[in-house]
């Protein structure tokens, strides 16, 4: 962050109490950072033996204590605040009730001193949202807004907005403002290393009405390279979190990326924020019921992923109900009681027109027929109670015939069957599926059992369904989901199945679809998830790709996503991009190894981005000239700078600096040209400060000249 300390248009009236601004924001940063030990001490100093009634409470409330202390961390390096409001004397009672005349410091979490007044409010409280909102044309009440610059975790300088004088200019961090900020555009800007931050200090307004919506609903943020849609995911979560803290710790609350080293990546934003009890998924973890150890072809993977196969599993469930053909004959003690055959179908066709989980039904038929019996009791001027009834239910006659008309389906072993047996997949595949979809999804090879299964991550995703049907999969109060683009019908299916009693945060870019099966809208793929009202929010201005960059990768968006709008960067950075043609392919990997080595002269991350089948040569020529690297997920360091990722693991991962390997080998790579194009402007939009492009072969005509 800069150092410089720039001038109050009017020092009096931005701090009336003292002459010298930045030594009295320091001060109050001191005794806010002590104040926070303070909290900290008081919930470690707590004795729990005394207030516990057994050992369980006591666990119970250990853990709690834990959790507290945890979020009441400090990190040095971390600024405990980063803004300040000072609202008018006179505030108008709708928009800041009880704020008039007040100041307010706006960090990532509530401090307050020994007599419970707040040091710092967390920036979720709905007096802190006017610093993110508040403007020349709104303020909101808010005369001052100040905005702190720190170099690692001192106050260096601040930035003030008089909002309510009209003779000042205000600051906007968006391509629509008045006067550029230079300590929000050096937040934006500064070089990471290590995982994903969080972005709390530099939020736009755009992006706060996102964050700050509702619970109730579901909303889905299109959101170009560059725009922040994963930081406003999970800023919404911790939003939410704050505003309904007792109701989603009751549901439960889940981040799903689209592999782990991507989790790896961003898993420090929401700890950063004091939310600990966030779970992180893949999808693949989510469908784990059986070990994947296989592989689909890409035309059976698009198969399997589709809708139509809920159908066809759905059908296989009910297909093991049989109607029953013979009486129950239960005997109790001397007397015997019949129910004719036509009775017991009337019960099940009953269950089956419910449609209700096969598990439930199956559950329920016992006492079903109990009930049956026991009205032939009562007929017979028997008096039974529910406790009759609940034997009958347990006679064997009654197990034996819910055992023979509704037996239990193992969802593994019925997907095997489906993939192996060409006759059983015929026939509840009719008129879903024709002959030659057929054969695709068919193993070549039928396995002979579950556990000797070579199941695919399609096929898991098949055995989730089938699970579904079986017993309902239990759901969360709110779940996230990035990088939504490339899921399958199916797979978001088992996503939305995680969410039918809750909502979502659904985040992606339909450019950057790379699947044989991305979705082709987000209209397609939220009916898929179960949610078709949810809203559909687009970011369009990004604020960490260069312009120069954006500009060149939105070459590409005419031939991979027709209509979809490009990101307008807010950044102007010139030199950021440079296009290296290279004589020879002989000469490609040594230029590579010294573009990357002129990278690491810079501050900052570096990632090496090339298609999968260069990455061993690259990795060799980088050890030959002794550049150490890490692999994606690893977390970088001040010592280790340089990251080799492999295009197909570029996706929502972000470097200071990337070179980018012979775009040609990005695109030549996947199946098809769309796909491959995709492909590479994901790769092209990584960088953060610069890009270097390499190529020996051809660059891609679709990027013109």
């Amino acid at each position: 962050m800069p150092a410089h300390v720039p001038e109050p248009a009017d020092p009096s009236s931005a701090d009336p109490d003292s002459a010298e601004p930045l030594g009295r924001e320091r001060a109050h940063l001191a005794d806010s950072r002590a104040a926070l030990r303070a909290m900290r001490e008081d919930v470690q100093a707590l004795d729990i033996r005394d207030v516990t009634a057994n050992w369980v409470n006591a666990a119970v409330l250990g853990a709690q204590i834990e959790e507290r202390i945890k979020a009441l961390a400090d990190f040095s390096h971390t600024p405990l605040f980063f803004g300040r409001l000072d609202y008018l004397r006179t505030v108008g009672a709708e928009q800041a009730e009880g704020a008039a005349g007040e100041r307010f410091y706006i960090g990532r979490r509530h401090v307050h001193d020994a007599d419970g007044d707040p040091m710092v409010i967390d920036w979720r409280a709905p007096v802190s949202q006017p610093f993110y909102r508040a403007s020349k044309k709104d303020p909101l009440d808010v005369g001052l807004r100040r905005r702190f610059g720190y170099t690692g975790g001192d106050l260096t300088a601040y930035e003030d907005e008089h909002l309510s004088d009209p003779a000042t200019e205000t600051f906007s961090g968006s391509a629509g403002g008045h006067r550029t900020s230079k300590l929000l555009q050096a937040e934006i800007e500064r070089p990471r290393v290590g995982p994903m931050r969080d972005i709390v200090a530099t939020i736009q307004p755009e992006q706060d009405e996102i964050v700050r919506s509702g619970l109730g609903g579901t909303v889905c943020v299109q959101g170009g390279p560059g725009t922040g849609k994963t930081a406003v995911g999970l800023h919404r979560v911790a939003y939410l979190l704050y505003a309904h803290r007792e109701r989603l710790a009751r549901t439960g609350t889940l981040v799903i990326g689209p592999n782990r080293s991507f989790l790896h990546y961003i898993e420090q934003v929401l700890p950063a924020l004091g939310e600990l009890e966030v779970k992180q998924s893949t999808v693949d973890d989510l469908v784990a019921h059986v070990e994947v150890r296989g592989t689909d072809r890409a035309d059976a993977a698009v198969i399997k992923g589709d809708a139509r196969m809920a159908q066809v599993l759905r059908r296989a469930v009910r297909a093991h109900v049989t109607m029953p053909a013979e009486p129950l004959m239960v005997v109790r003690g001397s007397r015997r009681w019949r129910v004719p055959a036509y009775e017991l179908e009337e019960i099940v066709r009953e269950l089956l027109d419910r449609d209700i989980r096969y598990g439930a039904a199956r559950e329920a038929l016992p006492q079903r027929l109990a009930h049956a019996v026991l009205v032939r009791m009562e007929q017979a001027g028997e008096a039974p109670d529910d406790r009759v009834q609940d034997a009958v239910a347990r006679n064997p006659a009654v197990k034996a015939a819910v055992k023979a008309v509704w037996p239990p389906v193992d969802p593994a072993k019925l997907v095997l069957r489906l993939l192996s047996d060409a006759e059983f997949l015929a026939e509840h595949a009719e008129g879903l599926l024709n002959d030659d979809e057929q054969k695709t999804v068919l193993w070549a090879k039928p396995a002979r059992s579950v556990r000797a299964a070579a199941w695919s991550s399609a096929d898991a995703v098949l055995i989730d369904e089938a699970n579904d049907l079986v017993q309902r999969t239990h759901s969360l109060g709110h779940v996230v989901l990035d990088e939504a683009q490339d899921l399958s019908p199916m797979q978001y299916r088992a996503v939305g199945r995680r969410c039918t009693t809750g909502s979502a945060t659904v985040l992606g870019d339909l450019a950057q679809g790379t699947t044989p099966w991305a979705t082709a809208s987000w209209a397609d793929a939220l009916g898929h998830l179960g949610k078709a009202d949810a809203v559909v929010e687009e970011l369009t201005a990004g604020f960490r790709v260069p312009r120069e960059v954006i500009a060149y990768a939105s070459r590409l968006l005419p031939h991979i996503s027709p209509g979809l709008a490009e990101v307008r960067s807010v950044r102007e950075s010139p030199g950021s991009l440079e296009v290296r043609k290279v004589a020879d392919v002989a000469g490609l990997d040594p230029a590579v190894v010294r573009a990357c080595a002129g990278s690491l002269r810079q501050e900052g991350s570096i990632g090496l981005i090339a298609a999968d089948a260069r990455i061993p040569a690259l990795a060799e020529a980088l050890a030959a000239a002794g550049h150490a690297y890490l692999s994606p997920g690893d977390e970088t360091t001040a010592e280790s700078r340089l990251t080799l990722v492999p295009a197909s693991l570029a996706k929502g991962l972000e470097y200071d600096y990337v070179v980018l390997d012979e775009p040609a080998a990005v695109v030549d790579g996947e199946p098809d040209e769309r796909t491959g194009l995709r492909r590479l402007y994901v790769a092209l939009t990584r960088a953060v400060s610069g890009l270097t492009v390499l190529h020996a072969a051809p660059l891609p005509a679709q990027l013109g000249s």
